[in-house]
């Protein structure tokens, strides 16, 4: 049973519906109309189905009294009666070991199978052509796609790319200063909202900077600053934040483009390897 009591946002929205502009009122239309999913729709996600604004969204969002949308999809989430599952995903206490363990390997199966079929080949072939002609490439994630963005780093690091990460704001915001028409910048965020990746995305674009991005949305603020969007399948609830199953089609992705471009320039990655492994023969046993 969901706890859509006067206190929760579903609750509230339902004593304060006529209070709403027209524009609003349709946004809580959509909302009462499907609270589940709209856990795990973006900004632009929900604002397209209800045809409003984003702005429209916040302003709503605040009317209700949270921050922003981020924090208005935590409020509902927790309200559902399903908290569980959302953190979990189809897990009970009462499952066996082997059990977890099969189901966690099933829904990770899943969503690389998802993943590779959102791939498309002509935009892999665009990434890649991009990255191979890049003179710099830079790696944008914060909180867990943050590390994300440093494993990209090491990677083409590797094959002999020049690349560097940022995962603080002030960084990001700098490097997105500095790139320039010859340089990519990769962004990874799985909700395609996060404001210091958006913001540096679009300072990048600015500078005329090739943008990459790696997320869940294809419908996000950060999808509309990119070139190439490559879609990562795993869809998580805000209860989720950093789940590994978004991780792994991340990486996944990743493994594709550094696979691909070592390929396509043999002689410099296979170089690149062979002094990079050399140089760290003796911090080995």
């Amino acid at each position: 049973m969901s706890t859509f009591g006067p206190s929760s946002p579903i609750g509230i929205i339902k004593s304060t519906y006529n209070s709403l502009t027209k524009s609003e009122q349709k946004v809580a239309d959509i909302i009462l109309e499907g609270a589940k999913e709209s856990v795990y729709s973006s900004v632009t996600d929900l604002a397209e189905k209800a045809g409003v604004g984003e702005t429209t969204i916040i302003r709503f969002c605040r009317k209700l009294k949270y921050r922003g949308f981020q924090e208005f999809k935590l409020a509902v989430a927790q309200s559902l009666s399903n908290v569980d599952i959302q953190i979990h995903g189809e897990i009970a206490e009462s499952d066996h070991l082997d059990v977890i363990a099969k189901k966690i390997t099933s829904q990770n199966a899943s969503a690389l199978q998802d993943t590779i079929d959102l791939l498309e080949a002509p935009t892999l072939e665009k990434a890649v052509e991009a990255i191979l002609k890049a003179r710099k490439l830079y790696f944008f994630g914060v909180g867990s796609s943050g590390y994300t963005a440093g494993d990209a780093k090491y990677r083409f690091m590797r094959l002999g790319y020049n690349v560097d990460k940022a995962t603080d704001a002030h960084i990001i915001a700098m490097n997105a200063a500095l790139a320039g028409k010859e340089d990519v910048v990769v962004a990874i965020s799985s909700s395609g909202s996060t404001k210091d990746i958006v913001d540096g995305v679009r300072i990048a674009k600015e500078n005329k900077a090739l943008v990459i991005c790696i997320t869940n949305h294809a419908r996000s603020p950060i999808t509309n600053y990119a070139d190439v969007i490559l879609l990562s399948a795993s869809k998580e609830t805000p209860l989720q934040g950093g789940a590994f199953s978004s991780k792994i089609a991340q990486l996944h992705l990743l493994d594709i483009l550094t696979t691909i471009t070592g390929l396509r320039a043999k002689e410099r990655s296979f170089k690149a390897i062979e002094k990079t492994a050399k140089a760290v023969l003796n911090k080995m046993y």
